[in-house]
């Protein structure tokens, strides 16, 4: 039987990627040596390197002012890599869910944190607009995608202040205007590589701006300078983070990744609305590409174990919803085909027929 998945993260990749990606394990590039095992200081993988920085900039259009950076530790450490660099006095936060918050609590060792919106009131089923940002602050941290609720900023919003944005979840899933950004980070694996790669795309004029004497590996100008490997850094994941760029650039690059994950993301809300066993559980017009979030509608509740079942007997991988807020869950990631996303619609159908007359 074949299997969708709908994990959160790590997520599905694109099925030739990780063909690739398989192979070098047993031969990189025709070395006789596993991808595992090569030095990082080799001509082979300066070119994997070198790949990924020129494709990930034509991708998002990334302009030659900006540096990308590979590194370790995953956006959780970007919390309090971001503050430690940039915090000096006062920077502003957009609350939108449990990451933001996660930022929010990491940033207070640095400085002062003005909380400049938040969803909370709503249990995150949001997007905050129309908010003030201060002129004063260092920077205005955003969450472009919160996987856990379901919500998402569907254009780049004008900030007086560097904007910094933890794009983990929604990177390469719609265009984007790098240069509204001072920077953008985030986890690669939800729509570029395997767990273990971290992307930070760092405007020039940020690293000039660092407001400390910090630890030689949390101080971004080290990677900067040393193009991502003054230690040794994540080799494999990078690896596959090159092919998806590949892969991305040959199906059409974001433009058409855009139009696939509307067309998914459409598929699955409308027969959300439509069935009267489920209902959505955010504002529609902030619902998310990425992660479709909904919930058996009223007088159904005790259905929620048996569809739960009757999807995985369909082949439906990680449609739970996480525990803070239950229901289900379907992460339409990059690399899930629009078969997996009719497949699930076909299941709620059925699951419909059988229980309503």
């Amino acid at each position: 039987m074949k299997k969708h998945n709908f994990n959160a993260g790590p997520s599905i990749l694109p099925q030739e990627v990780i063909e690739k990606a398989a192979q070098a394990v047993l031969d990189f590039n025709g070395s006789g040596l596993s991808i595992l095992s090569i030095s990082h200081r080799t001509k082979d993988f300066d070119e994997v390197m070198d790949t990924a920085d020129k494709l990930f900039r034509e991708l998002l259009d990334i302009p030659e002012n900006y540096k990308i950076l590979f590194l370790g530790g995953g956006a959780s450490t970007q919390f309090f890599e971001v503050a430690a660099n940039f915090l000096g006095k006062k920077a502003g936060y957009v609350n939108t869910g449990v990451w933001s918050k996660k930022a929010i609590k990491e940033a207070k060792r640095y400085g002062e944190v003005e909380v400049l919106a938040t969803s909370e009131d709503k249990n995150f089923t949001y997007i905050p607009k129309g908010f003030a940002i201060p002129a004063d602050l260092d920077y205005l941290h955003i969450t472009t995608n919160n996987t856990i609720y379901g919500t998402e900023y569907h254009e780049d919003i004008d900030s007086p202040v560097p904007l910094i944005a933890d794009m983990s979840s929604d990177i390469l899933s719609r265009p984007v205007d790098v240069k509204k950004y001072a920077m953008i980070y985030g986890g690669a694996q939800k729509n570029l590589a395997p767990a273990g790669v971290t992307f930070a795309i760092v405007r020039d004029d940020m690293l000039e701006k660092i407001v400390r004497d910090l630890p030689t590996m949390v101080n971004y100008r080290t990677h900067a300078e040393n193009n991502s490997m003054f230690n040794t850094p994540p080799v494999f994941p990078i690896y596959v983070l090159a092919e998806t760029l590949k892969w991305a650039k040959k199906i059409g690059g974001v433009e058409e990744l855009y139009r696939r994950n509307v067309e998914k993301a459409d598929l699955l809300y409308a027969e959300i609305d439509r069935n009267p066993l489920f209902k959505g559980t955010t504002a529609k017009e902030d619902r998310s590409l990425m992660n479709i979030c909904f919930v058996m509608n009223d007088g159904y509740e005790e259905l929620a174990p048996e569809f739960m079942e009757f999807a995985k007997s369909k082949g439906m991988v990680g449609i739970k919803g996480h525990r803070l807020v239950g229901g289900f869950r379907a992460s339409c990631y990059n690399a899930l085909p629009k078969e997996s996303v009719e497949a699930l619609v076909t299941c709620m159908q059925e699951f419909e027929k059988a229980h309503t007359k």
